[in-house]
């Protein structure tokens, strides 16, 4: 085998693991984008016809179809370009090395400790709040277009912000790691046909920034006081003080705990003990 057959080889490798990584992003974003599953199934169904028309020897319909074939990607581009802009900005947002800030156990404790405090007392005083935490994808499209306030977590802090007289309580709150980034944000409102016609606006960009980012979401209803999150396109709604808090911490959770304190500590008393 000579140096120029592997080079091709391993060029041919690049090429073909290029084109899986890219096959394997959209079908991963696919599920929690209305509009691109929309797009996907148009575009399936286009082809479906097209076989049966080149089966059955339709030829103006498969005329038809050559040219919506030849003319559609430019008229995708065109149609969808908004929805091809947000997919970029979502690659763009993209955290390669994860979180801004891993929080410690503690950390994580006392955020959920704050945030459920407060939700506590606004589902009681039948006070509206959007809660949005960020994890890997980053939020800060968002946060420019908001109020900075990037203070500790508190729940007197997030009663204040939603209490109905303060000017940012029809926004939501952004936070990054343990702290409240900041207040007043706009979140897009998801065009979900499925979503209940009763659920408000805070529900819908909720589920809207849910499709968009890998954050959590929760919303404290006005009307009723009841607990919702979404997380991933998806709404889980009238949760109870304990399922939400216990949604929160397990979401929270980094993706690999940090074990190496306690392995080396166990290795030390091996030691001492040796």
């Amino acid at each position: 085998m000579t140096v120029n057959s592997v080079l091709v080889m391993l060029q041919k490798l690049i090429d073909i693991s290029l084109v899986w990584l890219l096959i394997y992003f959209m079908l991963k974003n696919l599920k929690n984008n209305v509009k691109m599953v929309l797009l996907f199934k148009g575009v399936l169904f286009i082809i479906v016809i097209k076989l049966i028309s080149d089966f059955f020897n339709l030829v103006t319909v498969g005329l038809l179809l050559e040219y919506i074939i030849m003319w559609g990607p430019l008229a995708l581009i065109i149609i969808f370009q908004p929805e091809i802009r947000n997919i970029l900005e979502h690659i763009g947002r993209k955290q390669l090395l994860g979180r801004h800030k891993v929080l410690t156990l503690d950390e994580r404790e006392k955020l959920v400790y704050e945030i459920m405090n407060a939700v506590d007392y606004l589902r009681k005083s039948r006070i509206g709040a959007l809660i949005v935490i960020e994890r890997d994808i980053s939020l800060n499209e968002y946060i420019e277009r908001s109020k900075k306030i990037y203070a500790d977590i508190s729940s007197e802090l997030l009663i204040s912000i939603f209490f109905p007289r303060n000017p940012l309580h029809d926004g939501g709150v952004i936070i990054q790691g343990n702290k409240i980034t900041s207040a007043g944000a706009v979140f897009p409102i998801s065009i979900n046909s499925k979503i209940n016609k009763r659920l408000g606006t805070r529900h819908r960009a909720a589920l809207g920034i849910s499709e968009e980012s890998d954050c959590i979401s929760l919303v404290v209803s006005e009307e009723t006081g009841k607990i919702s999150i979404a997380i991933g396109g998806t709404l889980n709604y009238n949760l109870s003080l304990d399922d939400a808090r216990m949604m929160l911490i397990e979401e929270l959770k980094p993706k690999k705990e940090v074990l190496l304190d306690d392995e080396f500590e166990e290795e030390t008393d091996g030691g001492d003990n040796e």
